[in-house]
């Protein structure tokens, strides 16, 4: 069973949230008020997703993801938010985040989105508008200052890239491109570097800044 901690400062949310899940049988292992909060409870339960709230009081949803990223805890993060704020959003991606969505999904997707993190996926490009889209085009590299020009990628390094960026795991892109999931990890571990990018998200914001996806 897929163990969650939800992480937002509205008890009746996380309520709510935490019975939505236990019907659809993903196991809510712990909540948290604010990140620093969160912090404690994640440490405690090692889950294996945490849902998370971008605007809290305190310790908000970027603080939580960059404190996650600078003690190099490696727990995918899937963004669970009222606001469709595309600068707020990017950020939240930029700092980790693994994918977002809004609360006013149904709980179908919102489960699947939870399964496809836990499986190591991501959920980007059906989260990209075109606004954001600029955003990450005209903004700075997402893999930081003075970052090395990007690398080619094979046909099937493009490939994969593609169904990583439409939230696919390597599971799922084995079978949909009939290859080993061993083979998948590899193509994606020459992916990063590449890309200088230092995980999947990263890569998929790096390639879409540099115009490799469209």
């Amino acid at each position: 069973m897929t163990r969650v901690v939800v992480v937002d400062d509205q008890t009746l949310i996380r309520q709510g949230i935490r019975g939505l899940l236990e019907v659809a049988d993903i196991d809510v292992v712990g909540e948290a008020d604010d990140g620093r909060a969160a912090l404690a409870v994640i440490a405690g339960t090692a889950p294996d997703v945490i849902l998370l709230d971008l605007r809290m009081p305190r310790f908000d949803g970027i603080w939580l993801l960059e404190r996650l990223r600078a003690e190099d805890v490696d727990i995918p993060v899937l963004v669970l938010t009222t606001f469709d704020d595309d600068a707020l959003v990017l950020g939240a991606l930029r700092a980790g985040a693994r994918g977002y969505l809004l609360k006013d999904v149904t709980l179908e997707r919102l489960t699947r989105a939870i399964r496809t993190l836990a499986e190591g996926g991501t959920l980007i490009a059906p989260s990209i508008t075109d606004r954001m889209l600029r955003a990450i085009r005209s903004g700075p590299s997402p893999a930081g200052p003075g970052a090395a020009p990007v690398q080619g990628l094979t046909e099937r390094e493009q490939q994969v890239l593609r169904l990583v960026a439409q939230g696919y795991s390597n599971r799922e892109i084995a079978e949909l491109l009939f290859l080993a999931e061993g083979t998948v990890k590899n193509h994606v571990s020459m992916i990063l570097p590449k890309l200088g990018a230092r995980d999947r998200t990263n890569a998929v914001l790096r390639a879409l800044h540099e115009g490799i996806l469209d």
